[in-house]
Formats: structure tokens, C-alpha cells, sequence
């Protein structure tokens, strides 16, 4: 079974070598570290002391986190920690947030059994953390077979995926015994991957790290600095969409000028998920006839007074949002799952969602049954702007109905914290 995996995997990979050599030519989001894919790392000070590996995919996994590295150092000071990713927004953003914590950052290898090995040969892990549902199959044997603990921290299972690793129940099997611990988000997600084969023994609900975020004020040095550079003010409230997907911009933009059509001060802050999209997308903004200013062009003096601003920068999303009064996030107008609501919540802002929260869909629950969020109705294209625009409008006039969601929202953040502290608990019990 590892075999034909090995083969859909390699089959995959030339399919998409054409891809691949064409972006390595131009520079493009997948050259950066693909040597490192390749399994060839940088040396790192390992100052004699053992290495927790610790692994996120992306921008959401590497922000969630930052709390529990932070705790991992700190209760078990004889170790220390790399830290890899997948994408090229992860990578930038662990550089940036981990600078103290990690002993070095990379990016995580191609699952061929060959090159996992290089990989663990070098690092030489004492336990590898997988942030949410990485299940990487050679990575997750060859890691056990060098006798590293193998834990899968916050563990995420969403119905879908279920439905599909099913469909090699005799594999998953196998895959999920390299498993030392599955600590999951919540009982849904314990359940499933129990129905997996995963032994129960070895599972346990630990509740969500997305929970334990916090704004740190000692990062509103940015919101100072885009507060002067862009001139906010209460008589201008801004929406900020955050994390948006296609065609989400589009829609925002339409609504957007449906909303200006009935009153003339709100400003639209728009942050695409993926970097790649941010030319694209300013395009379409230009396109819209609105005045509007790009985080990462130089200060102009029309930037005080544009409409829109393209936040086109990496890692800056979860500090700005104390500069809104409401905030949508993307990812959930269209059938993608849904990005993070809880960054904007630990904020105490109001905070508007689509329909499609599959990825949060727990986490959305409850937030639900505590009148903490507004989630739209699955709406058809035509619709959408429409929609959007009274929405922002009725909550825009609604002090009282903000300032409410957000205080409910925060209270059942603060109810649901602790799963680091958990998380801690258990890896304890380990006795490392």
C-alpha cells in the first residue's frame, strides 16, 4: 500500500513537473525552498540539546502556533525547536514569528521515502508536532522508525476529508499507528479519526490553540503606523475583508459600491489569502473607479483619503484588526471551508461570515448559539453584493448590535481557552 501511494505520488509530481520548472524559471512561490523540499537543509546550532520538530502548513497553523512554542520552551527547556512549513506564506511568516523561538525554519520535504529520511538523518527529532491534519504517510513512518514521538497537536478532521481517507480505511490504518498521540480539537474530530482506525487509546480532546490567541499590545507599533499613513477615523468606519478567496473580492467590491451608494464614509480594507493574487487584485480595484493605496507602495498623501486600501503584505492581517469596526472573513462565500474568525474575535470586533465554515465548523457552533457572529445564508452570485451591502449597512448604523457580537464572541473565546495549556499536560505525561 506505501508502494502505490509512493507511485500516485511521483505520477502527481511529474504531471506537475512542467509547473514546477516553469515557476523554478521565473522565481516564482515555488522555487523559494525547493532545494530544502528536496531534503537538503541548512546546518543549525543545536547547542547539545535535543529537537522538538514542529510542523504548520500555512499562515493560519503557523500563527495558532506561536502560544504553544512558546510553551514548549519554556517546559522543556533541555530542547529545542525547528520549525517547517508548507507554503511560501507560512515560511515568511514562521521567519518572522519565530525568530527567537525556532533554531531554524524550513520548508517541509516531498513525502518520498528517500528524502524524509535525509531529512530526519539530519535533524535527528526526539518528537515531531503536527499542527491540525498532516498526515504525510512516508513522513509519519520513516519518523517512527527512527523512533522520534510522533504527535499530531490540534487535530482536525472535517467530514470530507473523513469521507476520502475512508476510502483507503486499510492504509489509514497503518498510517495513523505511527501516531504516539492524536490530540484533537474537539469530540467530532476525535471520533473521526478514532472511526479511522486510530487507536483510542492514544486519543484525546484537548480543544483548539485558535482559542488561546491574543492581541499582544505590544504589537500595535503597525496599527500606529497605518493609522497616520492612512488617516482612520470614527467618522469613516472600515471594513476589513480578510483572507478572501475568488471570487469573493469581486463580490465585496460590488457591495461595496452599493453600500457607498448609501452613505459615503465607510472605507474597505481588502486582504487577499494568497500573494500570488495581490496584482490580480489590484487590478480589479483599479478597475472599480475607486480611489485606492497599496500597503506595500511607498506613502503618497492620497493614501489618507482612498477608499480602499489593498492590505498586499504578509503577516500583518491579525495586527490590523483593531483598526476596524467590522470585519468579514473570506474563504466562506465560496466552497473553500473558511479562513480563521477567531483572530478578529481576540480582537473585540464584530465579525461576518459566508455560508461555507467547514473548516471552522465547531468553532462557528458555538459562536452561533451565543448570538457571537453573523453568518450569511449560501448565496447565489447574483445576490451576493446585495446582501453583503445591507449587512454591512445594518451593523454600520447598530452600535449597540456590534459592540454585543464582539463581547460575546471574546467571551466564548476566553470560555474555550486553554487547549496549550492541555496540550502541555499531555506531552508531559509522555514523561520526555
Amino acid at each position: 500500500m506505501y508502494f502505490l501511494y509512493s507511485l500516485v505520488l511521483t505520477i502527481g509530481f511529474l504531471l506537475l513537473l512542467p509547473r514546477f520548472l516553469w515557476d523554478l524559471a521565473r522565481k516564482g512561490k515555488y522555487a523559494e525552498g525547493f532545494r530544502q523540499r528536496l531534503g537538503y537543509l541548512p546546518d543549525f546550532d543545536r547547542q547539545n540539546k535535543k529537537i522538538i520538530w514542529l510542523h504548520c502548513v500555512s499562515v493560519g497553523e503557523t500563527n495558532a502556533a506561536k502560544p504553544l512554542a512558546k510553551a514548549m520552551l519554556e517546559n522543556f527547556p533541555d530542547y529545542r525547536l525547528v520549525v517547517s512549513t508548507t507554503t511560501k506564506t507560512g515560511q515568511a511568516l514562521a521567519k518572522t514569528i519565530f525568530n527567537e523561538e525556532a533554531a531554524l525554519v524550513f520548508y517541509f520535504p516531498f513525502d518520498w521515502t528517500f528524502i524524509v529520511r535525509r531529512v530526519l538523518r539530519q535533524i535527528k527529532p526526539e518528537a515531531v508536532l503536527i499542527m491540525e491534519t498532516e498526515l504525510w504517510f512516508n513522513f509519519l513512518r520513516e519518523a517512527k522508525k527512527q523512533q522520534a514521538k510522533v504527535v499530531l497537536i490540534n487535530g482536525r478532521l472535517s467530514e470530507k476529508s473523513f469521507k476520502n481517507y475512508k476510502l483507503i480505511g486499510g492504509l489509514m490504518k497503518k498510517v495513523l499507528s505511527n501516531l504516539d498521540l492524536a490530540l484533537m480539537s474537539d469530540r467530532a474530530d476525535a471520533e473521526r479519526i478514532v472511526d479511522l482506525g486510530c487507536d483510542p487509546q492514544r486519543v484525546f480532546v484537548t480543544g483548539n490553540v485558535k482559542f488561546d490567541l491574543a492581541v499582544d499590545l505590544n504589537e500595535n507599533g503597525l496599527n500606529h503606523e497605518l493609522q497616520k499613513r492612512f488617516d482612520f477615523a470614527p467618522n469613516r468606519p472600515l471594513i476589513i475583508a480578510a483572507s478572501t478567496h475568488e471570487p469573493e473580492e469581486r463580490w465585496i467590491l460590488d457591495a461595496f459600491r452599493k453600500l457607498r451608494q448609501q452613505t459615503d464614509s465607510p472605507r474597505l480594507m481588502i486582504a487577499p489569502r494568497h500573494p500570488e493574487r495581490f496584482a490580480k487584485i489590484a487590478q480589479l480595484i483599479k478597475e472599480s473607479g475607486f480611489t485606492f493605496a497599496e500597503r506595500s507602495k511607498n506613502f503618497a498623501e492620497t493614501d489618507k483619503q482612498a477608499d480602499i486600501i489593498l492590505l498586499d503584505s504578509i503577516g500583518e492581517l491579525r495586527r490590523v484588526y483593531q483598526l476596524a469596526t467590522l470585519v468579514f472573513v473570506g474563504g466562506s462565500l465560496c466552497p473553500h471551508g473558511g479562513q480563521n474568525v477567531l483572530e478578529p474575535i481576540a480582537a473585540q470586533r464584530a465579525v461576518i461570515t459566508g455560508f461555507y465554515t467547514m473548516n471552522f465548523a465547531a468553532v462557528v457552533k458555538t459562536l452561533l448559539a451565543r448570538d457571537a457572529i453573523v453568518q450569511l445564508p449560501e448565496l447565489e452570485e447574483q445576490d451576493a453584493p446585495e446582501i453583503l451591502a445591507k449587512v454591512f449597512f445594518d451593523l454600520l448604523l447598530d452600535n449597540a448590535k456590534r459592540e454585543s457580537l464582539a463581547a460575546n464572541a471574546f467571551a466564548v473565546l476566553q470560555e474555550n481557552a486553554g487547549a496549550t495549556a492541555k496540550i502541555i499536560g499531555k506531552l508531559k505525561q509522555e514523561r520526555w
